[in-house]
Parts: structure tokens; C-alpha cells; sequence
């Protein structure tokens, strides 16, 4: 290895060590990705059936809105959940950075918040399959309580390893190994079609159709936090990277030196405050698109569910192209400017989406229509445009701190996403029962992704990463 000047320290990205710590995204993307597709189309069919005293195959079949009618109820519950996250993240976030353990300190809430979630994720199937709200709404409540115990220390854990002007591609990375655990629960919806078991009759519904991706789920989720466990020495790790972490902290791309001692500086203030602000935005659009795009597909273009899997998987492919170009993009016009561009390319995308009407041609056994196949270049934008944001975004967040406070910075990233995923849920299935129509959800999605493009554009100021010395090649991947 040649011996780095002075005045440009060398820092190393090592691989397979960030690809490691990349398990606690596979853990968190592949419950999410299970807990968005199905849980939203559980709660539609079972307050629907209880509404108006009717089948699932008869509801679908008869007026529409009686669906729409309920999506407020869905969206109240889904906020709940969320508003219990966003009280929880920082409060874990921060507990975190100040746990001393002999297996460090984010470890401990990782396996906890696994361990319990797991147990408890495959009983929400079969709480709805034995139509027991109670039963099914507590289900989800644990499980999101304890992922929130989880998710903060599991995100934090990238930065806390990690120099800050490496953090980027780290992320992408990590990003690219959720979307692996997503993908796992996509391909199982392929096969498994809730379709099938909500267009039949209830007495003819088969409970492994849905419990089957549930169990897998939890099974992987195990799987991933055990392999991070015994891979990542969480204490050893943060002696021998002490010097590393010194050297980002004086690249760190920022107006003003972080100092613990010291408050936030205004400018630092008024970034922060925009990247949250502008955050808060997009998460309330593209969690408004996950929250609904299974019912959108089910009960609008009246088209299979597998067809939502279809999209996850064109919309995760290009993701994952997102994420490994990101870095590269951002060390060449700064990281505002890819965010300013992926969320532009997404409101191009939701604009396209807003002319997609269902398709006349019928091609299911059960009178399910052809997919329109235009989605599927909608998704592929909306999936990249998305991944240059989400890349960058989180790095430019922890970026204003410094090591000892990842976990109450991250906590503000958190707060900000579940705050939104807390108001449009509800808000969203306002705009519908109003409306009774489907299409405000492309509308919908646009209008604030384009205001959130306007307000991160705007007043977040463009710090442009200064340029490192990298190791690249077989030295970066070499083992700890």
C-alpha cells in the first residue's frame, strides 16, 4: 500500500465488512417489504367484511366504493403504528449511544428487537385468517414497536464504523443488501398470490397462501441478525477504526467543524432543518405509494397481486442500479444535486403514473384484467430516481454530527420519515373517501414529491464533498 500524504489521508471502504453490516438492512427490507404488501389488503377485506356484512369475493365484485370507503380506517391504522415508531426511534437512537455492553452498543437492541418481532410476525396471517381484528392489529403493534428497537441501532451501525466521506457508498451498499432481503418476499408473492385468497370465497380462503411468506420472513430475519452478530465485533471494530474516524471527521463535508462542547452552528442548524423538512415530504409520498399500491392494483386495475411483486422487482432492480451508481454520481456533482435529481426523475415517473387507467383485456381466472404494462417503465424510474435520494440523504444527515451522537442523529432521519408515514396514511384515505377515486394516489404522490424536489433544491446549501484518497481494488476488501 503506498504511504498517503499528509495533507490527503488515505481512507479505505472495506467491502466486505460494510456488506456484512449490510445484514441489518436485509433484515429490516424483508419484513417491511411483507408487512406493506400484505397488512394494508388484510385490513381493507377484514373492516370491509365487517362494514357491510359481506364476502371478500362479493365486495370486490359489487360497488367499488365500499372499498374506498374504508381506506381512512387502513390508514388510521397503519399511523399508529407509525406514531409509536416515531416516538420510539430517537428514544432507542439515543439510548444506544450511550449502552456500554461487551458485544457493543447497538448489538444488544438488534437482537432483541429481532428475536421478538420474528416470533411475532407470523401470527398477524393467522389472526386475519380467523378474522380477529383485535388479535391481528396487536400483532402488527409488537412487531413494529420491537423493529423500532431494532431499526435505529441496525441503521446507526454503518456510521458508526464508517468515515464520513466514505458513507455514501457505504450506504448504497448496505441499501443494495436490503433490497436482497426484499426481493425474497417479493418472488414469494409471485407464487404465493393474495389474490387468491382474497377473491374467493371465505370458506374456501387456504391459510398457507399468506402465512407462508410471514414464517420466511421471520426465519431470514433471524438468519440475518445472527450472521451480523457473529461477524461484527461492534467494540473491536470501533478501537481499530479510531484514527480512520478522525480523519473523516476533518474531511467531513460541512460548513462548520462539529464540536461537542459547543451548540449546533446556525448554518448547520438551517441545513439539518431543511434536509428533515424536505424528508418529511418525499417519505409522506413514496410511503403513501407502498401503503396503497397493492389495493391500487387489486381493486382498481382489478389486475392479480402478483403484478404488484413484478413491480417491487422492476422497481428494486433499478434500486439497486441507483445505489451502485450513487456514490460515483454524488463524488461528481455533490450529494444535493443527486438527491435534487433522483426526485426530480420521480416526479417525472408519478406524472406518467397519473394517465394509467385499467386495461379492457381480461386475462385471470377469476375476471382479473391485464396489468398495464406502462407501470412497469413507471416503477423502474420511480425505483432509480428514489435510490439516488434515499443514497444520500441519510449520510448528509450524520454528516452534522459527530461519532458519539449517529444514533440521536439518526433518530432525527427517523423521526422526520415516521412522522410522515404517520399523517399520509390517514390523510390519503381522507383524499379517497372524499374523492372516491383511485387515481388521487399518482396525483397525490406527485404533487408532494415535486414540493419536496422544490424545498431540498432551494434551502439546502450544496457543500460539495472534497475529494479523498480511496483504496480501491483487492486492498478494499481485505478482512479486518
Amino acid at each position: 500500500m503506498k504511504e498517503a500524504k499528509a495533507s490527503s489521508p488515505v481512507l479505505k471502504l472495506n467491502y466486505k465488512r460494510t456488506l456484512l453490516i449490510g445484514f441489518a438492512f436485509f433484515g429490516i427490507l424483508l419484513l417491511w417489504q411483507v408487512y406493506d404488501s400484505w397488512c394494508p389488503t388484510f385490513l381493507t377485506d377484514i373492516f370491509a367484511r365487517r362494514m357491510y356484512n359481506l364476502s371478500s369475493a362479493e365486495l370486490k365484485a359489487g360497488d367499488p366504493d365500499k372499498i374506498l370507503n374504508v381506506q381512512w380506517i387502513v390508514g388510521i391504522i397503519m399511523a399508529c403504528d407509525n406514531l409509536a415508531a416515531l416516538i420510539l426511534l430517537p428514544i432507542f437512537g439515543s439510548l444506544s449511544d450511550r449502552t456500554k455492553s461487551p458485544i457493543g452498543k447497538r448489538m444488544p437492541y438488534i437482537l432483541a428487537g429481532t428475536m421478538v418481532s420474528a416470533l411475532a410476525f407470523p401470527f398477524i396471517p393467522i389472526f386475519f385468517h380467523r378474522n380477529q381484528i383485535a388479535g391481528m392489529v396487536a400483532m402488527m403493534a409488537i412487531v413494529l414497536i420491537f423493529m423500532m428497537i431494532y431499526r435505529n441501532p441496525a441503521v446507526s451501525l454503518m456510521p458508526d464504523i464508517t468515515p464520513k466521506p466514505l458513507r455514501a457508498k457505504a450506504n448504497g451498499l448496505i441499501n443494495i443488501m436490503g433490497y436482497l432481503g426484499g426481493a425474497f418476499a417479493t418472488v414469494l408473492g409471485i407464487f404465493l398470490k393474495l389474490s387468491d385468497y382474497i377473491n374467493v370465497q371465505d370458506s374456501a380462503r387456504k391459510l398457507w397462501i399468506i402465512e407462508v411468506p410471514f414464517l420466511v420472513a421471520s426465519v431470514l430475519m433471524v438468519i440475518s441478525a445472527l450472521v451480523l452478530f457473529f461477524t461484527v465485533r461492534e467494540n473491536k471494530l470501533a478501537a481499530e477504526m479510531k484514527d480512520e474516524m478522525d480523519a473523516g471527521e476533518q474531511l467531513a463535508a460541512i460548513e462548520n467543524p462539529i464540536d461537542d462542547n459547543a451548540p449546533m452552528s446556525p448554518a448547520n442548524r438551517r441545513m439539518l432543518f431543511a434536509i428533515l423538512g424536505a424528508e418529511f415530504l418525499w417519505f409522506m409520498a413514496d410511503n403513501a405509494i407502498g401503503t396503497y399500491i397493492g389495493n391500487y392494483v387489486i381493486y382498481y386495475l382489478n389486475s392479480a397481486s402478483s403484478a404488484t411483486m413484478l413491480l417491487t422487482i422492476i422497481g428494486g432492480v433499478a434500486s439497486v442500479f441507483g445505489f451502485a451508481t450513487a456514490g460515483m454520481i454524488a463524488d461528481k456533482i455533490g450529494r444535493k444535486w443527486t438527491i435534487s435529481c433522483g426526485l426530480a426523475v420521480t416526479v417525472l415517473a408519478l406524472v406518467v403514473m397519473c394517465f394509467v387507467t385499467p386495461t379492457a383485456k381480461i386475462t385471470g381466472a377469476n375476471g382479473e384484467h391485464a396489468f398495464p404494462t406502462l407501470l412497469f417503465a413507471v416503477w423502474a424510474i420511480k425505483g432509480f430516481g428514489m435510490a439516488l435520494v434515499h443514497n444520500c440523504s441519510f449520510p448528509m444527515v450524520v454528516e452534522l454530527c459527530s461519532n458519539q451522537k449517529i444514533g440521536k442523529f439518526t433518530g432525527f432521519y427517523y423521526a422526520a420519515s415516521m412522522s410522515a408515514q404517520t399523517v399520509t396514511p390517514v390523510l390519503l384515505g381522507l383524499v379517497f373517501k372524499a374523492t372516491l377515486a383511485w387515481r388521487a394516489l399518482p396525483v397525490y404522490a406527485a404533487i408532494l414529491f415535486a414540493f419536496s424536489c422544490a424545498v431540498f433544491t432551494l434551502l439546502v446549501k450544496n457543500i460539495k464533498a472534497k475529494k479523498i484518497a480511496n483504496i480501491h481494488g483487492l486492498e478494499a476488501i481485505e478482512g479486518d
